[in-house]
C-alpha cells in the first residue's frame, strides 16, 4: 500500500501552481452542466497520450494536497482538477461520472488503464453514465 504524497512531503512549487492552476479552474467547470462539461473536455483531451495509473494518481495526490475541498466530498471538482492537470502533464485519464441505485448514490472519479485511481470502491460500483476517454479507439467510448 503506497502512502499519498500529501501526509508526507510538501509538493515541488511547479507541481503546486499547476494543482492550484487545475482546482481553480475545475471549481467553475464544476458549475456547469453536463453537456458543457463534456464539451469542454473533449476539446481539451485532443493531443493527450492516455495517462498512465502513475500519472492520474500523481495528479490526484496533488489536487488533494492543494485542495480540502478536493480532499473530501467535492468529487466532481476533484475529477475534473485530476484530468486538467494530468492534461498540463500531456496526458488524459479518463474522466467518468455514474450512479449506484441501492442505495442512490452519484459519484465522479479518474480511471486510467481501466481502473479506478484513488477510489475506495472496487471496479464496476457505480455504473458509468458520462465518461470522457483519451482519444482514440481505446479511449472512445
Amino acid at each position: 500500500m503506497t502512502t499519498p504524497l500529501a501526509l508526507w512531503e510538501p509538493l515541488p512549487a511547479r507541481t503546486r501552481a499547476g494543482a492550484h492552476l487545475a482546482v481553480a479552474a475545475a471549481r467553475l467547470l464544476a458549475l456547469m452542466p453536463p453537456c458543457r462539461i463534456r464539451a469542454v473536455l473533449y476539446a481539451l483531451r485532443r493531443g493527450a497520450a492516455p495517462a498512465t495509473t502513475a500519472q492520474a494518481g500523481a495528479a490526484r495526490d496533488a489536487v488533494v494536497y492543494a485542495s480540502t475541498r478536493c480532499a473530501g466530498r467535492a468529487c466532481l471538482q476533484r475529477s475534473l482538477a485530476v484530468v486538467l492537470l494530468c492534461r498540463m502533464g500531456g496526458a488524459w485519464p479518463t474522466w467518468c461520472t455514474g450512479i449506484r441505485t441501492s442505495p442512490f448514490r452519484a459519484h465522479a472519479w479518474v480511471e486510467a488503464e481501466g481502473l479506478p485511481v484513488g477510489e475506495t470502491e472496487p471496479p464496476g460500483y457505480y455504473t458509468p453514465t458520462l465518461t470522457v476517454g483519451p482519444t482514440g479507439p481505446v479511449g472512445e467510448r
